[in-house]
């Protein structure tokens, strides 16, 4: 540690090690925020499947709204279809 050259070589190595130190820290909590966000949205889904399979369930056979009745319905009330003349103009 007499020469000057020496001394200041190990100072910056060992500042080089704090940053190295300082990212793979940073990148570490970076990893471990991701898993965390992964394994929330994961545990919200499978209880939305769960409500969903539920909901299923209550209902019996494959057709769980079978109005034969009601024919062909539009989600904004529509409106009714008129049957088309045969007399068409060009």
């Amino acid at each position: 540690m007499n020469d000057p050259s020496t001394y200041w070589l190990t100072l910056t190595n060992i500042a080089l090690g704090v940053v190295v130190l300082i990212c793979c820290i940073a990148v570490a909590f970076g990893v471990v925020q991701e898993l965390a966000a992964r394994r929330k949205k994961q545990v919200a889904e499978s209880a939305l499947d769960r409500e969903v399979a539920d909901l299923a369930a209550s209902y019996t056979g494959g057709h769980a709204f079978n109005l034969p009745g009601l024919g062909v319905t539009m989600a904004d009330g529509g409106e009714e279809l008129r049957k088309k003349d045969k007399r068409q103009e060009p």
